[in-house]
């Protein structure tokens, strides 16, 4: 690997670190956050998908920005944007200035990952740039295993605004190295911008978002809950037909031809929904009801994390012998049948008896499904659609997230409790176990010729 090339991994991994570090970390703060500037489980709610809305309906423009503005210059963009937003968070004197800015953080952590992915793509090739991207996601997939544990220390010990302000050494990290790199940035010549696909995505995605989250408060019969529901369902519809005519579309729809494709995606929908779902509830619950430090929380789910990073790569390789179907079947249900364990969660929780069985169940089958996933979605479409295939599982992933973060108000009637976390975790199950029966009846193994398996799976966000 020449210099030029380390250089450009380590930016690439500085700069999506700090994305994924602030995804990961931030479900362990909320119960403090509330606490000092108020709000119940809707505020939460918001902190999380305040980012995700911003975040799913944009990392689909982001591709189009680095080819018209420039790689480099998307980047630098994104991480400045990342870190004012970061301080201004840390600094926030109400909810409702930091849930903004989380917004913010969202526009932000979308430009950085596929700028970051781009720049490998145009730095390195063949089996280097296999390396490379298998090196990224390792890195990356280590902010999923350092962050909830940093954020815990941080919130017991010293402040939940030092989680946010930390963002600030990396990023200024990351700008001095692009400056040192002194990389010529590309262009590409008859690029466009869908600007109205964006603006449709992201009214489409916020709309119901605001509704299921504010029924609770408002209720269904509201003005203030059903306009902005039937605005989003609205515009979702006229984002679909828009993306079927415009000439450069956020959103090829013809990938979606592509039954693995397509059907990997519905799947990803499930799947993902329910992992988002569940980290954010299992950690609030842990720290509300159950009375344990924002550390203790945090490292509950650490086992699943490091089983998953341990075990994807050796379930990656077994998919490419078998095929996906079998891995993407029971994979989901396993990791449900790992929930369906906290239905005997109480007031008090003894970790080792009643949570860990159920994480350890969660992260084999996880780790049985991450990379088949991904070989079976980015397998169904030719190379040189792999990234913005790639991107769009991402978005879905993300788009999911938000959806099932926003339906926690419909789910939970009154203050968290032990039944209202029971509920909460069957429609987790649920969702896991949707996802492999989608697989079993959607996803088709590959001719033993065709089939392979990517080095690298991205990391469970």
């Amino acid at each position: 690997m020449l210099r030029s090339q380390r250089f450009v991994l380590v930016v690439a991994i500085l700069a999506s670190f700090v994305a994924f570090l602030d995804g990961s970390v931030i479900n362990v703060a909320l119960p403090a956050i509330s606490d000092e500037l108020g709000g119940g489980l809707s505020t939460q709610q918001w902190v999380v998908d305040a980012y995700l809305i911003t975040l799913g309906s944009l990392i689909l423009l982001a591709g189009s920005l680095s080819d018209v503005f420039g790689r480099i210059v998307i980047l630098r963009v994104g991480l400045i944007g990342f870190g004012v937003a970061s301080l201004l968070i840390a600094i926030a004197p109400n909810v409702e200035f930091l849930i903004a800015f989380r917004g913010v953080q969202g526009i932000a952590g979308a430009l950085l990952v596929p700028s970051s992915l781009a720049l490998i793509m145009s730095s390195f090739r063949g089996a280097a740039q296999a390396h490379a991207i298998g090196q990224w996601t390792a890195w990356t997939s280590a902010a999923f295993l350092v962050g909830p544990v940093l954020g815990g220390l941080f919130v017991d010990l010293l402040s939940w605004r030092l989680v946010f302000a930390i963002n600030v050494i990396p990023i200024a990290v990351t700008l001095w190295m692009i400056v040192l790199l002194g990389h010529k940035d590309e262009r590409k010549a008859n690029t466009s911008i869908d600007y109205l696909g964006a603006v449709l995505g992201i009214i489409g995605l916020g709309g119901p978002v605001f509704a299921l989250i504010e029924q609770g408060n408002f209720g269904w019969d509201s003005p203030v809950v059903f306009v902005p529901f039937a605005l989003g369902i609205l515009s979702l519809v006229a984002f679909l037909f828009w993306q079927h005519r415009a000439p450069h579309p956020m959103l090829p729809l013809e990938l979606f031809r592509h039954r693995n494709f397509s059907m990997g995606n519905i799947a990803t929908m499930f799947i993902y929904g329910g992992l988002a779902l569940g980290g954010f509830i299992v950690v609030i619950y842990l720290q509300e009801v159950a009375n344990y430090s924002a550390t203790f929380a945090a490292l509950a789910f650490l086992p699943s994390s490091i089983g998953i990073i341990l075990l994807s790569s050796y379930f990656g390789k077994l998919s490419g012998k078998y095929g996906p179907r079998l891995f993407m079947t029971l994979g989901p249900v396993l990791g449900g049948i790992g929930y369906i364990t906290f239905l005997g969660l109480g007031q008090t929780v003894n970790y080792f008896v009643e949570v860990l069985p159920g994480i350890v169940l969660f992260a084999v089958g996880m780790s049985m499904t991450v990379a088949p996933l991904t070989s079976a979605i980015l397998g169904a479409i030719s190379a040189e659609q792999a990234g913005i295939g790639s991107a769009l599982n991402n978005a879905v992933s993300r788009i999911a997230g938000l959806v099932t973060v926003a339906l926690i108000g419909v789910i939970v009637v009154g203050p968290l409790s032990p039944q209202n976390f029971h509920h909460v975790v069957i429609v987790i199950a649920a969702l896991l176990v949707a996802g492999g029966i989608v697989s079993f009846f959607g996803i088709r193994n590959p001719a033993p010729a065709e089939t392979t398996v990517p080095d690298f799976a991205p990391p469970l966000a």
